[in-house]
């Protein structure tokens, strides 16, 4: 007897206003990374935070543990000085969980471009504020 195809559950779509909301927490992440500022990242992020990149998988515990050396490295291998934003596409949401596919470009301080990259960040609705929950890139 053939098996029966699996069911699957449609959760509701993220809202307008969550995805605006989802939208600015991109916006400041990205603002907060090019000034180099380990808190406002850290106070946009949900902990436990996880990065897989790189061929690796961390998991910052707690506020604090995103390290900056990454930038430190890139700064001295390749004169990063900033990065911006090429597109933030929503992919897949519920109302509590919103997939983005990302793509930035890192620049040298002449505006030269060291490299595009594709990330997947997805951001949870947790304790009633939208925040980063986990990131998967294909940079460094």
């Amino acid at each position: 007897m053939p098996e029966s195809a699996p069911t699957y559950t449609v959760e509701a779509q993220i809202s307008r206003a969550d995805q605006a909301k989802c939208q600015d927490v991109l916006t400041r992440w990205m603002a907060a990374l090019n000034r180099y500022d380990a808190a406002a990242m850290d106070a946009l992020m949900h902990f436990p935070h996880v990065r897989i990149a790189g061929g690796a998988v961390t998991v910052y515990q707690q506020s604090g543990n995103n390290p900056m050396d990454l930038f430190e490295r890139l700064r001295k291998q390749d004169g990063w000085h900033h990065s911006a934003w090429n597109e933030t596409t929503l992919v897949q949401s519920s109302p509590a969980k919103a997939h983005y596919a990302v793509r930035y470009t890192r620049y040298r301080e002449d505006g030269s471009v060291i490299g595009v990259y594709d990330s997947l960040y997805v951001l949870s609705l947790l304790d009633g504020a939208w925040k980063i929950q986990s990131r998967s890139s294909f940079g460094p």
